[in-house]
């Protein structure tokens, strides 16, 4: 029976020390996990990279207005619609096509006599009707010359008036993954050049996160944070920043 106890307390003191080296063996292993993980995801480098892209617009979208005033309102429409006819026939020769030319609908205000104190009256004078046309094209190159001659139409006794084009870049989708794609390569070219003067190297991204992505025009300095996209300008400057994190390797 003596023999059979000291059995059993060799066996607790073999299964103790059993216990106490697994668990050293456990909180090792667990330490050089949290290790790992803490290189991981503390050992990293933060840059900022941006690209630029000068593009010429592709597409314009025009505006003008033209008016007419009587002293009836009957009057004043014939000769509108008399005009309307003079300014199709001058963009036709021109070369801008019937689907390129959107008429827009006639805008009417009664023009009301005035007092002696610069008020209106009940009396009516006249009336102002007013017609626009727009013109939206992918040959820029041609309304953007139009757009600059037409008040030649003035010439025909015509009260043109002519607003600025717009222009616009219809590939902004493609442009944009083209445009990050160098702005990442541009901030891990910098996160090297940043890592090589402390004698690291650049692993793999960590991640990354579009900033500013701006149309401006060509001479423009202008950044703002929440992006310009400039449609007065048809040689365009594209920027695209982006904001990414790169692993340091030793």
């Amino acid at each position: 029976m003596k023999a059979l106890g000291e059995l059993k307390n060799i066996q607790i003191i073999i299964l103790g020390l059993c216990i106490v080296f697994a668990t050293i063996v456990s909180t090792v292993i667990l330490s050089k996990g949290l290790l790992k993980i803490k290189k991981f995801t503390g050992e990293v480098i933060q840059v900022t990279g941006s690209a630029e892209k000068k593009i010429i617009s592709d597409y314009i979208v025009w505006d003008a207005e033209f008016s007419r005033r009587a002293s009836d309102l009957k009057t004043a429409y014939t000769k509108l619609q008399e005009d309307l006819k003079k300014v199709k026939e001058y963009l036709a020769s021109k070369g801008v096509k019937e689907d390129e030319l959107e008429i827009l609908q006639v805008n009417t205000k009664t023009l009301y006599k005035k007092n002696e104190k610069g008020h209106d009256t009940n009396e009516i004078e006249g009336y102002l009707l007013s017609q626009g046309i727009e013109i939206k094209s992918y040959d820029v190159r041609k309304i953007d010359k139009v757009s600059r001659s037409s008040t030649e139409l003035i010439n025909q006794d015509i009260q043109f008036i002519s607003e600025a084009p717009q222009y616009f870049y219809t590939k902004l989708a493609q442009l944009k993954v083209e445009m990050l794609a160098k702005a990442t390569e541009n901030a891990k070219q910098r996160a090297i050049s940043m890592a090589k003067s402390t004698g690291n190297k650049i692993g793999a991204i960590r991640s990354a996160r579009m900033g500013v992505f701006q149309i401006t025009p060509p001479t423009s300095t202008d950044v703002s944070w929440y992006g310009e996209n400039d449609t007065s300008s048809l040689e365009k400057k594209v920027m695209a920043v982006v904001s990414a994190t790169f692993a340091i390797e030793e």
